[in-house]
């Protein structure tokens, strides 16, 4: 019987990783990056589940703590509250609120089924919107959010429904009037929050998964990036692509747009990032070549801009 009772037995395989008692950097791939122009800090977030806190005006040691809360790959962050609070989005489920002075987790939002991708900022109404493979796109008030003690924890969040696919790409525009997603069905979706939370419109024109976009301030126009290796400029008002983008050679992972909404720099997995003039349509200008497909760009103030590399 004791031989029998041996021979059923599974072997179970677990993996685990001996960490230095300080890191100074990620372990893995970068997600995202945001930029405090106050503060000079720089906040990335990673694929070992960390939000590392950077000082840019410290060449030597720029280094300056870990935000650790996350059991997953920690996917964005957007910095809200004129760069007070930090809000993360995980593959753990989990939306996270910190405070992002002095980097320590207020509250956790379980309000989604599935792996939490993308956030969205509306920085006028202080109003952030998230999204992942559930389809659900959920949109919280910032400073109900900041709100949150462990004895009063309870929040009510609008949602955003009619997707059919994983949602890999959110945006929205400073009023928050518009709420745009990128997904697997090679499709955007455009809602008014104002408007019942009805899906208004479908863009049809990629071929591949949405992994990036942008929207001007008023929500009149946006831009996608796809796996496709396209980047398409959209006229809400007309529902159609206005002008196609073809500068790279593989898939296109991150955007980021000049305030003006003239210039779009462009990154992804041939390692490569752009600046296409959209007024130009004939002009593009390769910034810089790196060694690993690129998964987000950010661009700062004056145009200058940091990248952040797939490396494992």
């Amino acid at each position: 019987m004791a031989s029998q009772c041996q021979g059923n037995r599974r072997k179970i395989q677990v993996s685990y990783v001996i960490r230095n008692e300080v890191e100074h950097q990620h372990r893995s791939g970068v997600n995202s990056l945001q930029y405090d122009e106050t503060s000079k800090r720089l906040y990335s977030s990673g694929r070992d589940s960390i939000i590392r806190i950077w000082d840019t005006y410290n060449t030597t040691a720029p280094y300056l703590q870990s935000m650790e809360h996350h059991t997953d790959w920690v996917n964005d962050i957007v910095l809200c509250c004129k760069g007070t609070t930090l809000i993360s989005a995980s593959s753990d489920t989990t939306v996270k609120v910190w405070n992002a002075n002095k980097g320590f987790c207020m509250s956790t939002l379980r309000t989604h089924k599935d792996y939490v991708k993308a956030l969205a900022y509306a920085g006028d109404v202080e109003q952030v919107a998230s999204a992942g493979f559930d389809t659900s796109i959920f949109l919280w008030d910032v400073v109900t959010l900041v709100a949150l003690t462990t004895s009063n924890n309870t929040v009510t969040t609008s949602t955003l429904s009619g997707g059919k696919d994983s949602i890999y790409s959110l945006a929205m525009n400073p009023s928050g009037t518009a709420v745009i997603s990128g997904s697997a069905e090679n499709v955007l979706r455009v809602w008014d929050p104002r408007a019942c939370h009805k899906n208004m419109m479908k863009l049809k024109g990629h071929t591949d998964n949405i992994k990036s976009i942008v929207v001007n301030r008023d929500g009149t126009q946006c831009i996608s990036g796809s796996s496709d290796g396209t980047i398409r400029l959209w006229c809400l008002g007309q529902q159609q692509c206005i002008q196609t983008i073809r500068t790279h050679t593989e898939g296109v992972w991150s955007l980021a747009v000049n305030e003006s909404f003239s210039t779009v720099y462009s990154a992804g997995r041939d390692k490569n990032v752009w600046a296409t003039d959209l007024s130009n349509t004939g002009y593009s200008a390769l910034v810089c070549q790196e060694v690993a497909p690129i998964l987000k760009v950010s661009l700062l103030r004056f145009s200058k801009f940091i990248n952040c590399k797939f490396i494992i």
